[in-house]
C-alpha cells in the first residue's frame, strides 16, 4: 500500500525485454540500506517487487505482460524519469490517499494550462475508467496523489478530468515535464469499484 506522496524521482538505468516479461533496473537517490528483496516500490504508481540490488543506488524488478500492457512501461526508455515511493509502513503519515499500486490503465494529457504559479492538467481517459473518477475524489497519476477538480467530456466526446498541481508537486515529481499528447499511468479510487461490484448482486431477503 502507498500514499501517492513521491519520495524521489529516479530513472530507468537498464531494460532487458524477454518474450513474456521485461527486467528493468531503476536508479534512486533514496537510502536503500533498509530495503530487502521482495519489498514493494511504486514506480510511476505501479507496484513492483524488488528482485535484485545491482548496486547501492539501484534496484531491479520484473514486469509481467499484464503490467506492460496496462502501463507506460510498455514504451519506456533508458534514462526516463520515474516517480518512486517505497511501500507505506505502519505508523507512517498518510499524506495522500490509499494507493494500491495496481494501475488501471493509461490516460492522455489533453492540455496543460498555467494558473498563476500552478498548472491545470486535463487528462482524457477511456469510458471504462471514467466512471470511477469523481469531482473532489482522489486519483493517482504516475503514482502522485491528486484531487479531481472537474470531470466532463471534450469536444470529440471523450471523457476527461482536470487536476491542479502546485509548484512543489511540479518540481518534485515527473509531472512537471508532461506535455499534451503524452500518456500517464492512472489508478482510480478503489472504493468505487467495490460499490459497483456490490450493486451487481441482489440483496438476499431474510
Amino acid at each position: 500500500m502507498f500514499t501517492g506522496i513521491i519520495q524521489d524521482v529516479g530513472s530507468i538505468r537498464d531494460i532487458q525485454p524477454e518474450t513474456q516479461q521485461t527486467h528493468m533496473v531503476f536508479h534512486s537517490a533514496l537510502d536503500m540500506s533498509g530495503w530487502n528483496l521482495g519489498d514493494s516500490v511504486a514506480c510511476n504508481g505501479c507496484c513492483l517487487t524488488i528482485t535484485d540490488f545491482p548496486s547501492t543506488t539501484t534496484f531491479a524488478a520484473t514486469l509481467s505482460v499484464e503490467t506492460l500492457s496496462l502501463t507506460t512501461f510498455s514504451d519506456a526508455c533508458k534514462g526516463a524519469a520515474i516517480n518512486l515511493e517505497p511501500a507505506l509502513r505502519m505508523g507512517e503519515a498518510l499524506g495522500g490517499h490509499m494507493v494500491t499500486g495496481h494501475i488501471d490503465g493509461k490516460a492522455v494529457v489533453q492540455s496543460v494550462r498555467a494558473v498563476g504559479e500552478h498548472r491545470e492538467f486535463c487528462f482524457a481517459l477511456a469510458d471504462a475508467l471514467a466512471r470511477y473518477v469523481v469531482v473532489k475524489g482522489s486519483v493517482s497519476i504516475n503514482g502522485v496523489s491528486l484531487t479531481v477538480n472537474k470531470v466532463g467530456r471534450n469536444e470529440v466526446g471523450r471523457n476527461d478530468f482536470t487536476v491542479n498541481l502546485i509548484p512543489h508537486t511540479l518540481s518534485h515529481t515527473n509531472l512537471g515535464a508532461l506535455k499534451a499528447g503524452q500518456q500517464v499511468n492512472i489508478e482510480t479510487d478503489m472504493y468505487g469499484r467495490y460499490v459497483e461490484r456490490l450493486m451487481q448482486f441482489p440483496t438476499e431477503k431474510a
